[in-house]
């Protein structure tokens, strides 16, 4: 039997999903996804690797690219496989059931439930101004609760409740990035000391950490209306949007106050605006990171509990995860008890260092896979830029996994063996 027709075993569902999710609500979801706080975060720490803003912008640049040729490698798999899933499903296809099985897990302890419990997190820290005597991990919980209970009840509201806050969200930073544009007077920046190849990758890797979740269309393929046009679509559109919002974000944040000022920040974001508008704008930032954590965490439990349901349905999970009619509910709830679980813990933040790296592993996987079905099938699986998108896609992510084991694995790796041997 060919791998690209070999699947998990499948169990029989009494109704198959209902595709009611158009192309607004699946690019909502990419937006939703990628947007989180590493836009207001990662160029502080960047500016003091680089010492050069535009080098920074040259970075997010390249950040951009990388996430638009996933984005087009995902969106050929999308139209050959228009099914709810994401890399449980593509890896199952294209390469093992047994690669697919292991990409499910990674979604829901890595993929979904970690980065969960850090939304949480960092919305209730954000919120702990507004909200004092409160526990930011209470208000956390309440806020992934919330949302377990809007997506649990029904898809087409949930995914509407969806829309209007990424629509929101993407106005307002428009808006931020627009009025703050105005008042630039970018400072005279001291010269780069050179550019170091090794630096800019290090500050890449973790830009493209921000831009992931250009991929979250596809785990509800299943329920998006004419998924072989709208998930291709909606893959692209969302990335190249956010793409356009992060270059306006970080021109502004890179040259609203001399480098020395910004460099190291992680509190970048609130820096630039109360040095372009005062304490009023820093709250007005406070403000739009917590609304990015809201549709965020509502973007993960949108996403992420399709997996489990498939996973369920062909015999990989509990079949009482199977999603018969309506949303996956059970599964809601259990990725929701997962990172609940996470964020009360003391341990729940070792987990998150290691999120990037594997993420980037499943994603690489799942393009090695489209290849693989492509040199199999030909021309009739259409590939956009074949074989320069998802060779470069390849190449880049390669790249950025092999630093960040160079980065954390390989240094605490020498300190361990000094210690034992020095």
């Amino acid at each position: 039997m060919n791998s690209e027709n070999a699947s998990p075993k499948s169990v029989s569902l009494n109704s198959p999903p209902q595709r009611t999710l158009g192309l607004v609500s699946a690019t909502a979801l990419v937006v939703a996804s990628m947007i989180g706080t590493g836009v207001f975060t990662t160029s502080g720490f960047a500016l003091g690797d680089l010492k050069s803003p535009w080098i920074v912008l040259a970075a997010w640049v390249v950040g951009g690219v990388i996430a638009s040729l996933g984005a087009l490698s995902y969106g050929a798999l999308a139209r050959r496989i228009p099914e709810s899933g994401g890399e449980y499903i593509f890896l199952s296809r294209t390469l093992h059931p047994l690669a697919g099985n292991v990409a499910g897990w990674v979604s829901l302890l890595v993929g979904f439930s970690a980065p969960l419990a850090l939304v949480a997190f960092g919305f209730g820290e954000y919120m702990k101004l507004w909200l004092p005597g409160w526990h930011p991990k209470l208000t956390g919980t309440l806020l992934v609760l919330l949302f377990t209970a809007v997506h649990a009840l029904h898809v087409q509201r949930g995914a509407w409740i969806q829309n209007a806050a990424v629509i929101l969200k993407v106005v307002l930073l428009a808006g931020f990035a627009g009025l703050a544009a105005l008042r630039l007077d970018p400072p005279a920046s001291p010269p780069a000391p050179g550019f170091s190849l090794p630096v800019f990758a290090i500050s890449l890797m973790w830009i493209s950490f921000s831009y992931s979740g250009w991929n979250a269309a596809i785990y509800i393929g299943g329920e998006v209306r004419d998924p072989e046009r709208t998930l291709p679509r909606a893959l692209l559109l969302g990335t190249l949007l956010v793409t356009i919002l992060y270059l306006g974000l970080n021109a502004v944040f890179v040259f609203s106050a001399p480098l020395e000022r910004l460099a190291n920040k992680a509190e970048i974001g609130q820096v630039a605006a109360e040095a372009l508008g005062g304490p009023s704008w820093a709250n007005m930032v406070t403000a739009l990171v917590a609304l990015a954590l809201v549709s965020s965490a509502s973007s993960l439990i949108m996403a992420g509990p399709r997996i489990y349901a498939k996973m369920a349905a062909d015999g990989y999970l509990p079949r009482w995860l199977i999603a018969k009619t309506g949303p996956p509910r059970l599964s809601i709830c259990l990725q929701s008890l997962l990172a609940v679980s996470m964020l009360w813990s003391s341990t729940f933040q070792a987990l998150l260092t290691f999120v990037g790296f594997t993420l980037s592993l499943s994603t690489a996987a799942t393009v090695l896979g489209l290849i693989r079905l492509r040199r199999r099938e030909g021309k009739q699986l259409p590939v956009p830029g074949w074989p320069w998108v998802p060779g470069l896609f390849l190449l880049g992510v390669t790249v950025i996994a092999v630093l960040a084991v160079l980065q954390t694995t390989l240094p605490a790796l020498l300190s361990v063996l000094k210690k034992l041997f020095g």
